[in-house]
């Protein structure tokens, strides 16, 4: 595995120049800011992302503001309620959503899910917010086996939508970590999940860059 520097030089001459490197990388938002967003934000972002798997952006974009209005703007102790209601049947009905059984099956199972995530520590956001970086792996798993529909990427990209800390393991992200001798194949598994973790946290100690940045400058250094 090479250092960040290596990589960083190659996404760099892939971008024109650091400058316009850099201006290309997003960072994660404090801890603080993050904790303070409501319950709602969260299961919102989980929603859209679940959404969002098959569909083009433009799509859910458009649809978006409905869909909010439908979900009665992703409230989870209400809408932990809705499951097998005539709210759900409603919802089944309602062209301002994706009208698919198991994707708004699955954002009512979430929103059980914060609202019990809330009861334990009185809000969900804080919790989420405050997982350590170091332990970001055990998020996502913890995500996948708490939450509905939110392993794989899903729950990668809510997390990045939130502005919370991390990778996504996009295609690209996933051939630089296999051509740097990280994993041998996309991620499926705890032990894969486990080296790519471990890689994320030396490339942190060598740069003191975020997560976010690493897999941003990943993802650059073989992507157009």
């Amino acid at each position: 595995m090479r250092s960040l520097e290596e990589i960083h030089a190659e996404a760099t001459e892939r971008k024109g120049g650091e400058a316009a490197l850099e201006a290309l990388l997003s960072r994660p938002r404090p801890t603080t800011e993050l904790a303070a967003e409501p319950d709602h934000r969260w299961l919102a972002a989980f929603a859209r992302a679940i959404f969002q798997a098959g569909f083009s952006r433009k799509v859910i974009a458009a649809k978006w503001t409905g869909i909010e209005t439908a979900f009665a703007g992703f409230d989870p102790r209400s809408l932990a309620m809705w499951a097998g209601t005539e709210e759900m049947d409603r919802l089944l009905a309602d062209p301002r959503v994706i009208r698919n059984g198991q994707k708004i099956t699955a954002i009512l199972d979430n929103a059980v899910f914060l609202a019990e995530l809330a009861d334990q520590h009185g809000r969900a956001g804080p919790y989420l917010a405050a997982w350590p970086s170091a332990e970001f792996a055990g998020l996502l798993a913890f995500l996948k086996n708490r939450g509905a529909r939110l392993g794989g990427n899903t729950g990668q990209r809510a997390l990045r939508a939130m502005g919370r800390d991390g990778w996504v393991l996009t295609p690209d992200v996933t051939a630089r970590l296999i051509a740097e001798g990280v994993i041998e194949r996309p991620a499926n598994s705890a032990r894969a999940m486990a080296q790519v973790q471990a890689a994320f946290n030396a490339w942190a100690a060598q740069s003191g860059r975020s997560l976010t940045e690493i897999s941003q400058i990943l993802a650059f250094s073989v992507g157009s």
